[in-house]
């Protein structure tokens, strides 16, 4: 039996956590101690070492949003990843820009699902076939199909599993006579989609592991679904995953392993001086222009967990309603990228934790259509395991049953009556994808009232507002009337 070793090391949803943050007593995170992980992992195997990142590099950072991901593009350089591919936010910036920093990236990116519909053309190489040390590896890049939420009318994508399967059995096919000793999947679809992908794989594909993204799971040991491994690590840059893989090279399969989640901290990860050098140049650049103190707040304001009303949430859907002067504002629940925003408030602050800059949409509906509009939302998260929860502001009130079913509705304490007219805003993107989330279409919108951009910043919204009032105390005063809490997901 000819057997070889080999480490991967794996990192997903890095979403620009740049910076080591204290911990328990000790530093942890950032990208100099994960970059000294990695080089000390390198230096001292005998055996073969890759790195691999599975998407959402992108977004969550001030540095990230004021070079437009060609800071974080020439962070990942440093890291030097033998294959990545891409998530959902490496389009936050457009899928021209994204093109760019392909070209500012010294390091392969795989995707298999994009593709430019006049000509069926991949928008990058669907796959990577690596030798090191004479072990062959294959690997494929699958998104998810959020990414079209972009509109963009020229690209598509594979819509579901079962199609992302095809294309990985046609892949692992053109294949077969080449020796690939080991099939690797990087998505960034999700950890469930990622078992039903797995589940749908005939064993002839050969497919070995699945190194997932996008869901943000922290798994404590790997998910074996049809013989394949599934792995993630949570989000950000506190752990990366281990692999130790004992390759059986006369069956092309895995013949033992170990996989172990290593934290990132200061009592065994040195740091990167150069990887230093670059963030402390980034940060003195950001910090000139952004480190201005806009207020202070009575306390610090959480965002936990998305998919419920938070302290944060319920502050940014109160302001915009008072900003735009709406009866009701939803707002991205995911839109709010960090967890708490501390008593003592920056430029920076707000540009991080609400960082997409884009148009309000005003429109009108009635209290039956809304109730329609809430009922097709609750049932999708509820029963179809959907992702886009939303936050709203105080006066508007709803009791939300366990089957997603909608009870009483009030605003400003009164019953919402069925013809009665509310004028509504959101942002840009989730006006886009209201079909999906909503259940009604554009065309239904219109009918009701006229569209209206009535913001062309929303960030300038939240700057001006917490500029110019005075922050109360917020908790949770029950405007999402959950019976039944949504699982994090």
């Amino acid at each position: 039996m000819h057997l070889r070793r080999l480490v991967i090391l794996h990192s997903n949803d890095i979403h620009g956590d740049f910076f080591a943050s204290e911990m328990h007593e000790k530093m942890v995170g950032g990208m100099s101690m994960l970059s000294g992980y990695i080089q000390k992992v390198r230096d001292e195997e005998e055996d073969p070492v890759l790195y691999v990142i599975s998407g959402d590099m992108l977004q969550g950072s001030i540095i990230d949003q004021e070079y437009k991901g060609i800071s974080t593009i020439l962070i990942m350089n440093l890291l030097a990843p033998d294959v990545v591919t891409l998530g959902n936010h490496e389009t936050d910036y457009g899928f021209a820009h994204l093109m760019f920093l392909e070209r500012c990236a010294n390091f392969p990116i795989v995707n298999a699902n994009l593709y430019i519909k006049p000509t069926g053309a991949n928008l990058f190489q669907s796959y990577l076939i690596k030798e090191i040390d004479g072990i062959r590896i294959l690997f494929i890049g699958i998104i998810t199909e959020e990414v079209m939420d972009r509109n963009e009318p020229l690209l598509g994508t594979f819509i579901t599993v079962e199609d992302a399967a095809k294309e990985v059995e046609y892949i692992c096919n053109c294949y077969r006579d080449v020796d690939i000793d080991l099939t690797v999947l990087l998505t960034h679809i999700g950890f469930e989609r990622d078992k039903e992908l797995a589940s749908l794989l005939p064993a002839e594909t050969g497919v070995d592991l699945i190194i997932g993204g996008h869901s943000h799971t922290m798994l404590e040991e790997p998910e074996l679904v049809n013989n394949i491994l599934i792995t993630q690590v949570g989000t950000g840059s506190d752990f990366i995953g281990r692999y130790d893989l004992m390759i059986n090279m006369d069956t092309n399969s895995v013949h033992d392993f170990t996989w172990q989640t290593i934290p990132i901290d200061d009592s065994h990860c040195p740091k990167d001086p150069v990887m230093d050098e670059l963030l402390s140049h980034y940060q003195d650049e950001v910090d000139s222009k952004y480190n201005t103190v806009l207020c202070r707040l009575p306390h610090a304001f959480e965002h936990e967990v998305r998919f419920r009303e938070t302290q944060l949430g319920s502050l940014i859907a109160d302001i915009f309603k008072y900003q735009l002067g709406v009866d009701i504002a939803f707002i991205g629940s995911g839109s709010i990228r960090k967890e708490r925003l501390d008593p003592l408030v920056t430029l920076t602050d707000i540009l991080e934790i609400f960082p997409y800059n884009e148009q309000m949409i005003s429109f009108s509906v009635s209290g039956k259509m809304l109730r329609e509009m809430l009922t097709h939302l609750m049932r999708y998260l509820y029963k179809e395991g959907g992702r886009e929860f939303y936050q709203w502001n105080a006066e508007f009130r709803v009791e939300v049953f366990e089957d997603g079913d909608i009870g009483a509705m009030t605003y400003r304490g009164v019953p919402m009556e069925p013809d009665h007219t509310f004028r509504v805003a959101m942002q840009e993107y989730h006006y886009g994808i209201m079909a999906d989330t909503f259940g009604v279409s554009h065309e239904e919108i219109e009918k009701e009232g006229r569209v209206r951009v009535v913001s062309t910043s929303a960030q300038d919204n939240v700057i001006e507002y917490f500029k110019k009032n005075k922050i109360k105390r917020y908790r949770c005063d029950g405007r999402i009337g959950l019976k039944v809490a949504l699982e994090d997901r």
